[in-house]
């Protein structure tokens, strides 16, 4: 029997039901979501508007993970969230498109600006010259790519093809998985080759050679290259996790959709791949910034200048700050850095007074 398009567009706009329980499990996992990823990525904000050192051109890709990803905290995981909380979807049905389009929007530029990033690393190890810090028409370019780029895959459903709609128990909107139309069906292979695969694969490739190529020089350099092989075996296997762990379900959830039983997938088990795939905006600041050690040099010091101004009268603050700096003195970081004698100084007045 052949189903009409109009028909498959009201199987697929019907949401399955959700316990209240659920929903207000959803309403608290998405809270917490919004606020760390908001505060996280306004943290990355603020250190790339103080320090001048972290503006680097391949930090400026990173700055732009950041933004992306605070844009889906700021604007758009709060309408799923009121949804949850209430139960059903507020804002109607073009909301619902715009939302879809929004985070898919900012999600592609998110994963593309990974990829973007993790070539770009390579490129600049494997090059013959040492990068020049203050050229940032290339990167610039990636930045740009990664918007076009998303902005290519996203606008098609609003010109015909696929379609933004509910998703999973109708309180979060994104493309239309389950309409079983060639339409629908193509634009999702395509989305899932080019928008989640290919990213994956640029990122495998790109850290392999560079972990390859540091091996390579272990064998010169035993002590400080194994070291060094180390540390970049875990950093590469903490992103390529993270990035499986985060949109891999997501991707599969949704073939399944389209090419599954409609009743396969449970109300629970298609919110489930959503939640992880947002939880990426706060895990990539904590990843590909706050593992970064330039940037915990300079977080470190913002943290003693922070405390040490907002709680000046308050003595177990200044003990905190105390601990704080006893802790980044001994990973040897604070110390070289221009405001050293600044937190210098401020440690001993701290301590003459409590």
């Amino acid at each position: 029997m052949i189903v009409s398009s109009a028909e498959a567009r009201s199987d697929s706009s019907t949401p399955r039901a959700l316990s209240p329980t659920g929903h207000a499990l959803v309403a608290a996992c998405l809270g917490m979501i919004s606020a760390l990823g908001i505060l996280n990525n306004l943290l990355v904000l603020v250190l790339f508007g103080r320090y001048k050192a972290l503006r680097s051109p391949i930090n400026m890709l990173l700055l732009n993970i950041s933004v992306s990803d605070l844009l889906v905290c700021a604007l758009a995981t709060p309408f799923s969230f009121a949804a949850s909380a209430r139960g059903r979807w507020l804002i109607g049905e073009q909301g619902c498109v715009w939302y879809g389009f929004a985070n898919s929007l900012l999600g592609i530029v998110s994963l593309i600006s990974l990829a973007v990033l993790s070539y770009e690393r390579y490129s600049t190890m494997m090059g013959p010259t040492e990068a020049d810090a203050t050229n940032y028409r290339k990167v610039a370019m990636g930045v740009l790519l990664s918007w076009v780029y998303s902005l290519f895959w996203t606008l098609p459903p609003f010109f015909g093809w696929s379609r933004y709609g509910p998703e999973g128990p109708g309180t979060t909107c994104s493309v239309d998985w389950t309409a079983k139309t060639a339409n629908n069906i193509s634009y999702i292979i395509c989305l899932f080759i080019f928008c989640l695969i290919l990213p994956f694969l640029a990122i495998v490739y790109s850290y392999g050679k560079l972990l390859h190529a540091i091996k390579q020089v272990s064998g010169v350099n035993t002590a400080m290259g194994r070291k060094r092989e180390h540390r970049v075996l875990l950093m590469v296997i903490t992103m390529v996790v993270c990035y499986l762990l985060c949109w891999l379900p997501y991707g599969i959830m949704a073939l399944m959709a389209t090419f599954g039983d409609p009743d396969l997938i449970t109300a629970e088990a298609s919110i489930v791949p959503s939640l992880l795939a947002k939880t990426s905006t706060v895990i990539n600041p904590i990843i590909y910034i706050f593992m970064n050690k330039q940037v915990r040099t300079l977080s470190c010091n913002l943290q003693l200048i922070i405390i040490s101004v907002i709680n000046k009268s308050s003595c177990y603050s200044r003990n905190l700050l105390i601990q704080i700096y006893s802790d980044c003195e001994r990973r040897s970081q604070c110390l070289q850095h221009k405001y050293s004698l600044f937190i210098h100084f401020k440690l001993f007045k701290i301590m003459q007074k409590c």
